[in-house]
């Protein structure tokens, strides 16, 4: 399995997060390249699932629809 160096990764949030607060949200991280980082919001230093930039933008793509 390979690993990613996520120390320096910009994680962000959703704009559209729930009415909670934001609490209960993943996030994803920027500049890694060929990949997307997720890691969920409430558990910073848990497991990250990294994504295939192009499995990522298919997904984006028919969540959008």
């Amino acid at each position: 399995m390979r690993e990613y160096d996520l120390s320096t990764a910009r994680w962000r949030k959703s704009t559209h997060s729930g009415g909670d607060g934001g609490e209960s949200c993943v996030e994803v991280a920027d500049g890694v390249p060929g990949v997307v980082p997720v890691r969920d919001s409430k558990v910073m230093e848990g497991p990250v699932l990294v994504i295939g930039a192009a499995a990522w933008t298919e997904f984006i793509g028919a969540v959008a629809e």
